[in-house]
């Protein structure tokens, strides 16, 4: 039995090795079918080796149907191509930064290691939610309301542009005019909103 270095090649994958084989005519079927022949020849073959070729293999054959039939690209008008709207998300949010700010405004500074500890936690809260807030009127603005209802709202950039600068300044200051001046944003777009379904839907807080 002489050593030889064999190398497994199918669709595409080398698989290097040093086996004993019987002769080199057991290497030639090996690099002639080498699925046929690591089934049928009696050699060892180490677990690693086999899970190598095994996994290998089944990447490639993959790899050739995805270029063979390649899946069609699909498109969708926005983040959420369900349709599914709703100006209450942002008005829950903008809640959440006025009931921070009064929170915050009512702890006063910390002069406690509690204090501290809770004061740190209404911040993180209201930072968070403006952010948030700020992200839900982007998506109303830019994926729901359509160049159409400009027409009707012609204010309708600007009221956007105003709620959204809003909430940048919720999140780095603590001012309670300017969490009310969101609230008043967010019922402005929630009263917009729900006239171009022509719905009419109260705006309501929970606290």
């Amino acid at each position: 039995m002489s050593s030889v270095i064999f190398v497994v090649k199918a669709a595409g994958i080398s698989l290097g090795g040093r086996r004993c084989l019987h002769d080199r005519a057991i290497a030639q079927c090996i690099y002639a079918d080498p699925y046929r022949c690591l089934h049928r020849l009696n050699f060892s073959v180490s677990i690693c080796c086999r899970r190598y070729f095994y996994l290998t293999m089944l990447k490639n054959i993959v790899a050739k149907i995805s270029d063979r039939f390649p899946a069609e690209a699909v498109h969708a008008h926005c983040d959420g191509p369900c349709g599914v709207y709703d100006p209450a998300d942002a008005r829950i949010k903008a809640e959440a930064v006025l009931s921070m700010t009064k929170k915050i405004l009512d702890l006063g500074a910390p002069d406690t290691v509690e204090k501290a500890n809770t004061f740190a936690r209404y911040t993180a809260i209201k930072e968070e939610q403006a952010q948030k807030t700020k992200e839900e009127l982007l998506i109303l603005w830019t994926d729901y309301f359509k160049p159409v209802h400009l027409e009707k709202y012609p204010d309708l950039h600007d009221t956007f542009w105003k709620a959204t600068k809003l909430c940048s300044a919720c999140k780095v200051e603590v001012s309670l005019e300017h969490a009310n001046e969101l609230m008043a944003a967010v019922e402005k777009v929630h009263n917009m909103f729900w006239a171009t379904k022509d719905r009419v839907v109260n705006f309501y807080k929970a606290s």
